[in-house]
């Protein structure tokens, strides 16, 4: 069985309203293509918090989106 190797991430704070000021945790998904990362990205929009993306090393180029700019990055094809 073949398997894809991964080569981005999106990261994301999980919300619990009964944590108050506490920070939230993160969890990271990884996923092969940067198009799968995008259509995730987009499911954790209105769910989570400070969700960001990027490439894992050592792929190349090396990519990061930030929370400030991940709602621009999720809605390209």
């Amino acid at each position: 069985m073949k398997t894809d190797k991964a080569i981005w991430y999106v990261s994301f704070a999980v919300r619990n309203p009964d944590a108050g000021h506490h920070r939230f945790p993160r969890q990271t998904r990884t996923f092969a293509s940067e198009l799968d990362a995008k259509a995730f990205a987009r499911t954790l929009l209105d769910q989570a918090q400070d969700v960001s993306a990027g490439t894992i090393n050592p792929h190349t180029p090396r990519r990061v989106i930030a929370p400030t700019a991940i709602t621009t990055w999720a809605g390209e094809s």
